[in-house]
C-alpha cells in the first residue's frame, strides 16, 4: 500500500476519474489532498472563496476513505478562526501553512496554530526553500519553527525534508522528540515529510542522515510527491517511489518500516489511526 502525502489542486478541474486512473496506474491507494490556496498566492494557482475551496477538495476525497482533504488557510487572514471552525464542521482533515511573509512564531500566526491544534486536526507547513519570486525562505528555515513546541496536542509536518536546509530539519526533529519523548505532559509531534524538495543527487545522502542519525524518526517520516490532481504526474511519481525504495533497501530498512513511510505514518498524522505512540529519548552523548 502505498498513500501519496502531498498533492496539490492547482486549477479547476474537477477530472475525478482521470485522477483517480492515474492513482491507480502509479500503484498509488490514498493521500493528503490540499485545497486551492489563499488569495495571498496568486502566482500559485487561482484562488476562491474559502466555501467554494472547502467544498472543492472536499469532493476530491469523497471517493475513497484513503483520500485525506487539507485546507490551506493563511492565519494572517482576519478571518481565520471562522475559516478555521467552518473547515471542521465541514470535515476538513488537516490544514497546510505556507509562512511566505511572516515567521512561524508571529502572534497572530500563533493563535491560529493554537486554535487547529485545540480541533485535534494536524498541519502540513512548507519548509525549506520557496520558489515564489520573493525573498521569503527566511521564514522557512527548520529551526523558526521551534516556537511551535508551546502548542500543545500540535501535530505537525515539515515538508520537502527542508531542503536545502535538512541537516537542521533533522537536528531540529532532535528537539521536538526529546521534548515529546522525555515528558508524558508534553504532546506536540513532529513528522518529516520527504516529498521533493531535495534534487534526485542529494536524495541519497538525505535520507540516509535521516534515518541513520540515531533519532527515533521510523513512525514519523512520510512519502509524498508534490504532485497535483489534474494532470497526476504517475511518471514522476513512479521514479521517485522506485528511488527512494531502493535507497531504503540499500540501507537495509525494515518492510515495516518502510511500509510506515508509504503508508502508516500518514494515517497517524491525519488522525485516522492511532495517535500517541512510545520513542527513545535521544540524549546529548548518545
Amino acid at each position: 500500500m502505498i498513500f501519496d502525502g502531498h498533492i496539490h489542486i492547482l486549477n479547476h478541474s474537477e477530472d475525478r476519474n482521470g485522477f483517480l486512473k492515474e492513482l491507480r496506474q502509479t500503484g498509488i491507494t490514498g493521500g493528503l489532498i490540499i485545497s486551492l490556496p489563499p488569495p495571498a498566492f496568486p502566482a500559485v494557482a487561482p484562488s476562491a472563496p474559502p466555501i467554494d475551496r472547502m467544498n472543492n477538495v472536499l469532493f476530491w476525497c469523497n471517493t475513497s476513505d484513503n483520500l485525506y482533504p487539507f485546507y490551506w488557510v493563511d492565519p494572517m487572514e482576519n478571518d481565520a478562526e471562522d475559516q478555521i471552525i467552518m473547515a471542521v464542521e465541514k470535515g476538513i482533515m488537516g490544514f497546510k501553512v505556507i509562512c511566505d511573509s511572516y515567521f512561524p512564531g508571529d502572534k497572530r500566526a500563533m493563535e491560529i496554530f493554537r486554535i487547529i491544534a485545540e480541533t485535534k486536526r494536524p498541519i502540513l507547513f512548507h519548509s525549506g526553500i520557496l520558489w515564489d519570486g520573493k525573498p521569503s525562505s527566511q521564514y522557512n528555515r527548520p529551526s523558526e519553527f521551534e516556537p511551535l513546541l508551546e502548542i500543545n496536542d500540535l501535530r505537525f509536518s515539515l515538508a520537502h525534508i527542508s531542503w536545502p536546509w535538512c541537516n537542521e530539519l533533522i537536528a531540529v526533529y532532535g528537539k521536538f522528540l526529546n521534548a515529546y519523548a522525555g515528558n508524558p505532559d508534553h504532546s506536540v509531534e513532529m513528522f518529516i515529510d520527504i516529498t521533493p524538495g531535495t534534487p534526485p543527487i542529494y536524495r541519497r545522502e538525505v535520507l540516509t542522515k535521516l534515518f541513520t542519525v540515531g533519532y527515533d524518526v521510523e513512525n514519523n517520516v512520510i512519502f509524498g510527491t508534490d504532485c497535483c490532481t489534474n494532470p497526476y504526474n504517475s511518471g514522476w511519481t513512479r521514479q521517485w517511489i522506485e528511488r527512494d525504495k531502493n535507497i531504503f533497501h540499500e540501507m537495509g530498512l525494515k518492510k515495516d518500516t518502510i511500509d510506515a513511510i508509504y503508508a502508516g505514518n500518514l494515517k497517524r498524522f491525519v488522525g485516522v489511526s492511532p495517535g500517541r505512540i512510545s520513542k527513545k529519548i535521544p540524549k546529548p552523548g548518545e
